[in-house]
């Protein structure tokens, strides 16, 4: 589909998409609405009427796996198949023009150059854009759905582009209104590279920013690629036709169908955020660069897409799934020895991903130990999306299912030897939205490899209440087995601080008969929410926590700079002063809502 409107018809043939006629809030109400048709996996949704802007608005657009499939229901297949040849698909789409021998799909890698197109239809002022604010503590409206344009300045031109998604605050804080925006990027991002070459050459970097248009277009922006692959080559091939870009004079190219598109240059840097993020809690306020607009085109009829994220699952849940499944099988070429990857995304993506790879560094040894999943395992954290994980759990065993999370912790809990396999990465860089660290950026990892015969066995709950706990434990909590979890008194420390009372405990616990049956024990502030489910459980435990500053030992000691627990060990994910704050809606806006979806007849999706 090359457009917006293709989709909108399509999907409304198909009985997959509602108009909402009634005027809608973009402050809070439009995303509190998406949410609850995403959660209830109902159709798309499109606002016609939204209040203070004259464009209508198109929600929970990618909001379930059939919807999307649909959506590139012409070209999945060719997308797959791409993916399986055993020429890295990453080499395809570096030299396209080099592989005549391919199938003919490769000819759509090549952008089009065209001299204009529907974008160019009139132009707008960002103040008329819908300002999408989905929760009450925001800084400002936000592009959520971007499609963020830069061009290499060392190598112009397509083949070195960038297409990312980074989200772009329009109002709020110093910006000024309708000459600029907040552009925020985080760490390991593809634009990097190119602000770092336009700044070492003293020169401002120009980006375009396309919203809407092909739905290629969105799904490429979001695509793990390798740093030198452009995204816009990739969405060719998704799309299933050549994506038009229009040529200008100066400055860079403008894709033709794009609903909407802010040009401009990057000057400065100025205070951003606070924006409620896909971790479940708000990212704080923090300087990041200033776009400074130039133009802002808008084409007739144009249609403004986005998408609300926050505590998973989210509709990026449905994104992540999608790109699980089409590079799986890549796995292996990417990360020699690898043979599957999990990026959690209950715990947010980022802060943990599971892993199982081979171990037959040593095949003859009477006893395997980890050595080769940890040479895995440090490739995993140097390369790709992968490099920020905070928590790495790798095992060595091929025929664990790494999606399986209850028989993959199984396996991990009664095979770590906690001596032995815990690696702690200090000091390092850590996810931009993670709070958990010792600052912005920084914090530390934990690889813990698993592989081998048992070296326990796992604790279940008749053996979980036998245990005579000491003071200041309060609800303590059967999980699973070999994991409990333990209410503490309210955490009051600094960051970068361990707290005594629970190394205090660790040496407590180790003479507490069977507690060498529960080798991963949980501390939190309200063990009956985090023990409900295994949601509530992988976000309270590794959003919350941060590897070196908030994991004790039972009888924890070193030995040659190497860390080790001899029972058990206890991770602190109590919520801490220093951390942002979990995302809450508004009651104001909830019993708004409600009178709407009832009076459209979308009763059945409220909750």
């Amino acid at each position: 589909m090359k457009n917006l409107q293709q989709v909108i018809y399509a999907l409304e043939k198909n009985n997959d998409l509602v108009r909402i006629k009634t005027e809608v809030n973009p402050y809070l109400q439009v995303a509190a609405i998406q949410r609850r048709i995403f959660r209830a996996k109902g159709p798309a949704i499109l606002f016609e009427k939204v209040k203070n802007s004259p464009f209508p608005m198109l929600g929970n657009l990618f909001g379930t796996r059939q919807r999307l499939n649909f959506i590139f229901s012409k070209t999945l297949k060719t997308v797959e198949t791409l993916f399986k040849l055993k020429l890295s698909p990453f080499e395809v789409l570096k030299s396209p023009t080099k592989l005549s021998k391919l199938p003919k799909i490769f000819l759509t890698t090549i952008p089009k150059t065209v001299s204009t197109g529907p974008i160019l239809a009139q132009k707008i002022k960002i103040s008329q854009l819908p300002a999408l604010v989905s929760w009450p503590l925001d800084g400002g409206p936000y592009i959520t759905l971007p499609q963020v344009y830069t061009e290499n300045p060392l190598k112009p031109g397509y083949f070195h582009s960038n297409l990312g998604m980074y989200r772009v605050q329009l109002k709020g804080n110093n910006y000024i209104l309708n000459e600029e925006v907040g552009l925020h990027y985080q760490i390991h991002r593809g634009i990097g590279v190119h602000h770092k070459n336009a700044l070492d050459k003293g020169e401002p970097l120009w980006v375009n920013i396309f919203i809407g248009g092909p739905p290629a277009m969105t799904l490429a922006a979001i695509m793990p690629l390798p740093e030198g692959i452009s995204e816009l080559l990739f969405a060719g091939v998704l799309a299933g036709h050549r994506i038009k870009m229009i040529k200008q004079k100066e400055n860079l190219p403008i894709s033709a169908e794009a609903d909407f598109c802010l040009c401009g240059y990057i000057d400065g840097l100025k205070p951003e955020g606070p924006f409620g993020d896909h971790l479940g809690y708000y990212s704080l306020k923090h300087d990041f660069p200033v776009l400074k607009i130039t133009r802002v085109y808008a084409k007739k009829n144009a249609i403004w897409p986005f998408t609300t994220v926050g505590r998973p699952p989210q509709e990026d849940t449905i994104f992540g799934e999608f790109i699980h499944d089409l590079t799986k099988d890549l796995v292996p070429q990417v990360f020699t020895g690898v043979k599957q990857i999990h990026a959690v995304d209950a715990a947010g993506v980022h802060p943990l991903l599971l892993a199982v790879g081979r171990e037959s560094y040593v095949p003859f040894a009477a006893e395997k130990i980890p050595q080769e999943i940890l040479t895995q395992a440090m490739s995993l954290l140097g390369q790709t999306q992968t490099a920020l994980s905070k928590y790495l759990f790798i095992v060595g065993e091929e025929n664990i299912d790494v999606k399986n999370i209850p028989q993959f912790f199984d396996y991990f809990l009664s095979r770590i030897d906690l001596k032995r396999d815990l690696h702690f990465i200090t000091r390092t860089t850590m996810d931009t939205l993670d709070y958990t660290g010792i600052s912005l950026n920084q914090g530390s990892k934990l690889v813990a490899a698993a592989c081998g015969s048992k070296k326990r066995k796992l604790g279940l709950k008749q053996d979980f209440l036998e245990i005579k706990w000491p003071a200041g434990i309060f609800q303590p909590m059967f999980f699973a087995p070999g994991i409990g979890i333990l209410g503490w008194q309210k955490h009051t420390l600094p960051k970068d601080t361990q707290d005594k009372t629970l190394v205090t405990l660790g040496k407590i616990l180790y003479n507490i008969p069977k507690i060498e049956k529960f080798p991963l024990l949980v501390i939190t502030d309200d063990p009956l929410f985090t023990a409900a489910n295994w949601e509530n459980f992988l976000w309270i435990t590794f959003t919350r926590s941060d590897p070196a500053t908030d994991i004790y030992g039972i009888d924890e000691y070193y030995k040659c700079k190497h860390w080790g627990a001899k029972k058990a060990i206890l991770i602190d994910a109590r919520l801490k002063s220093y951390h942002a704050p979990p995302l809450e809606e508004d009651p104001e806006t909830i019993n708004t809502i409600k009178k709407i979806m009832f009076k459209e007849k979308l009763g059945k999706y409220f909750e």
